[in-house]
């Protein structure tokens, strides 16, 4: 087992929650006080946020789950999970709900975690004080964007199952390029790719890629429109975006939607930093984000 991954498990166990038919969704809980809730984007897993659940969790409640499919969580079949954002925004709504978590959170967001943490914070406005985005998207593709050809590959080509599920080309392909400016060590690399070791391990990999709502008609365009609408929301929410300029995903045209969507945030620009961010730019992100929770204590929330 490499060194990070051993570190990690061994310091962070987690816990599990049935969510019937034998799908078990793993999280971590730890610390007490003011919850913060980190939600993790494909193809990564809870593993993500060691660094921040660390340093956060003498003060605040960490939360952080594994989406289906991803991490310690259960990899089931198509048969029995329906493997949309529809199905992740009501996981982690299931699980706030479990643990009794209804006020005063904190949400951090990165990649397919943008769509699912603002899915739920959408649907329950009330109950989200701050945010703190992390190259992520919770709206349909900026018109300056165009859709990147590595995805499209990997979404609608016959060649697309064999490409995620048989070679792994998608985890071993962001592992490699995630990181511009501090290179990711071998091991952490290695800690990114163990959940995914095989074709079935590897379905939540390639369903979240075929899940990306471009057009009506796909089964997720509905539910980004809906949460597009509802992002004024925030427009006076406390929030912090930490942004890797070197994404080759969600890039400049991505991050001036959510400056545009949340004038008031404060913006953190790293231009030589790619997807990855807190592995990028762990040591300068952190205590930005410590200050930023101390600076905006928690008062009132929106709605």
């Amino acid at each position: 087992m490499a060194d990070a991954l051993a570190e990690f498990l061994a310091k962070h166990p987690g816990h599990d929650l049935d969510l019937g038919n034998g799908v078990l969704y793993h999280f971590l809980d730890e610390g007490a006080g003011e919850p913060v809730v980190m939600v993790h984007g494909n193809p990564s897993w809870s593993f993500y946020y060691r660094t921040l659940a660390e340093a956060l969790s003498p003060d605040y409640r960490v939360i952080v789950p594994d989406h289906i499919g991803c991490g310690m969580s259960s990899k089931p079949s198509d048969k029995r999970y329906d493997y949309t954002l529809e199905s992740r925004v009501r996981d982690l709504e299931t699980l706030l709900k479990h643990l009794e978590i209804d006020r005063g959170i904190t949400l951090v967001v990165h990649d397919w975690g943008g769509a699912i943490g603002m899915g739920f914070a959408t649907k329950h406005p009330e109950k989200i004080a701050r945010l703190i985005i992390l190259n992520t998207a919770a709206f349909h593709l900026p018109k300056t964007k165009s859709f990147p050809w590595p995805l499209w590959l990997c979404r609608d080509t016959p060649l697309s199952a064999w490409l995620v599920r048989g070679l792994n080309l998608f985890c071993k392909g962001t592992a490699a390029i995630g990181c511009k400016h501090h290179r990711m060590a071998r091991d952490v690399r290695d800690a990114y790719l163990a959940p995914y070791e095989s074709w079935s391990d590897r379905i939540a990999i390639h369903r979240f890629v075929q899940d990306i709502p471009l057009r009506v008609g796909d089964r997720s365009y509905p539910l980004v429109t809906l949460m597009q609408e509802r992002l004024s929301l925030f427009a006076e929410t406390p929030a912090l975006i930490a942004w890797g300029l070197k994404d080759f995903v969600f890039d400049r045209h991505f991050l001036a939607e959510w400056e545009r969507y949340l004038p008031k945030a404060e913006v953190l620009r790293f231009p030589d930093s790619g997807h990855y961010i807190l592995e990028d730019e762990s040591k300068a992100i952190l205590p930005k984000i410590r200050t930023f929770l101390a600076e905006n204590p928690v008062l009132r929330t929106v709605g």
